[in-house]
């Protein structure tokens, strides 16, 4: 069970003008308030957005090792889309527009947001025909531990426990992606 999240940024009035927003429209409330931090729980998780001093750059980059993204779960379709829809007024950018919101296939329906510092979150609407149990299934030359190739690996529902060569469920997934479109999604490693 996480117990809670910690992101550092550069600017913390605008992480809590962001992630405050959005914190509280997934039904996060307000735990903690500090003059270098905030913080939002849900049940016993909470999430700390912190302007450190100890901070070494100025932007977080998703596309080096470390966090690529947080997923959240959304209520439905129509939440996840008002949702979407206003958290461009309030800090964050719609990635991957031209597959919104099946960037992540056809049986996913997600919005994929970026925030002012780089952060990416991704929020998962139910499938209304149930295929969010479902598992990624990787052939076996793609159920490589991580590498990173599983990514371009096709999608198929299997709803049996996740034996080896397999993750999921999809709703904790990256969008499917080929080696081309990773080249336009992430810069080159600098």
């Amino acid at each position: 069970m996480l117990h809670h999240v910690e992101l550092w940024v550069p600017d913390l009035e605008r992480a809590v003008a962001s992630w405050g927003w959005l914190l509280t429209a997934l039904g996060y409330q307000q735990f903690q308030d500090w003059p270098g931090g905030r913080s939002w729980r849900a049940g016993h998780t909470y999430i700390v957005v912190e302007q450190s001093p100890a901070i070494v750059a100025g932007r977080h980059e998703r596309c080096r090792p470390g966090l690529n993204h947080l997923a959240f779960h959304v209520a439905s379709t129509a939440r996840l889309d008002e949702l979407t829809d206003a958290a461009q007024r309030h800090g964050w950018q719609l990635m991957f527009a031209d597959r919104h919101p099946h960037a992540g296939g056809d049986q996913h329906y997600a919005a994929y947001l970026e925030d002012n510092d780089g952060f990416e979150v991704e929020l998962v609407a139910p499938d209304p025909a149930g295929a969010a149990g479902c598992w990624l299934r990787l052939p076996p030359a793609q159920a490589d531990g991580g590498s990173g190739r599983r990514r371009a690996a096709a999608r198929s529902c299997d709803r049996r426990p996740a034996p080896a060569g397999r993750v999921g469920p999809l709703s904790l997934t990256r969008p499917a992606r080929t080696a081309g479109d990773r080249a336009t999604t992430c810069p080159p490693a600098r």
